[in-house]
Parts: C-alpha cells; structure tokens; sequence
C-alpha cells in the first residue's frame, strides 16, 4: 500500500507540474496575440496617417495646377490681344446670336481685342466646350 500511496503522489506531483507547464504556454500564448494585436492596431494607424497625408498632398498639388493652368490661360487670352471681360458685358447682339447658332449654349468666358471683337468660351447644351468670335454687331468672325 505504502508503494501505492508514493505512486499516486509522484502521479500528482506529474500532473501538477504539466498544469503549470500548460498553463505558462497558456499565458506565453495569450501575451504573443496581445502584442500582435497591439502592433497591427499601430500598423494601420500608421498607413491610415500616411494615407490622410498623402491626400491632403495631392489636393494641394491638383490646386497648384488648377491655378496654374488657369493663369495660363488668361497669359495666352492677353498675348492674342483679348482682355477678359466679364459676361455681362458681352453685347445683347451677340448673345442673341450665340442662342440662335447653338441653342441652350452658355458663355463661360468673354474677352474684347482693341478692334471690339469678342471671343467666346462657351459651353454648349450637349456639354462640349467651344471658342467662337463675333464682331460687336453679332457677326461670326474666323481668327
């Protein structure tokens, strides 16, 4: 009996050692996925950083050339001798003219050479842009 008794202990004692043994992999285990999950968490707060920052970048370059382009324009309307002028100075005649010629078509901008010649940039009703340039009578002009 007294082999039996130290038997069932060392079987205890066996038994307790590999429930601690498990329980430490337990706990190592458990400790590794927080930290996993704690780099991951940090990992996409970073690229969504990144992603937010190289928004704002592209909207600031798009805006850069968007004024770029349009001061552009206005150097290339100036050097072909028309000066912008504001749409509701375009004369009656040619705005009659331009709704007769292309119904539902919209100045967008205007511009007069020293002869009073205008020029046209216009949107028409099916969305397309044109440039167009009338005398201040409402005559078409080639240029």
């Amino acid at each position: 009996m007294k082999n039996l008794m130290i038997a069932a202990v060392l079987a205890l004692g066996t038994m307790t050692a590999f429930a601690q043994e498990e329980t430490a992999i337990e706990e190592n285990a458990t400790e590794a996925t927080e930290a996993v999950e704690e780099s991951t968490e940090e990992a996409t707060e970073a690229v969504e950083e990144s992603a937010e920052e190289t928004t704002e970048a592209a909207e600031d370059a798009t805006e850069a050339v968007e004024e770029s382009a349009e001061e552009a324009t206005e150097e290339v309307a100036a050097q072909d001798g028309f000066n912008e002028v504001a749409v509701e100075e375009v004369p009656e005649a040619i705005t009659a003219a331009l709704e007769e010629a292309h119904p539902g078509a919209t100045i967008d901008k205007a511009g007069m050479n020293a002869d009073s010649q205008y020029m046209l940039k216009v949107t028409t009703e099916a969305g397309e842009s044109a440039e167009l340039y009338a005398d201040a009578e409402g005559n078409w002009i080639e240029m």
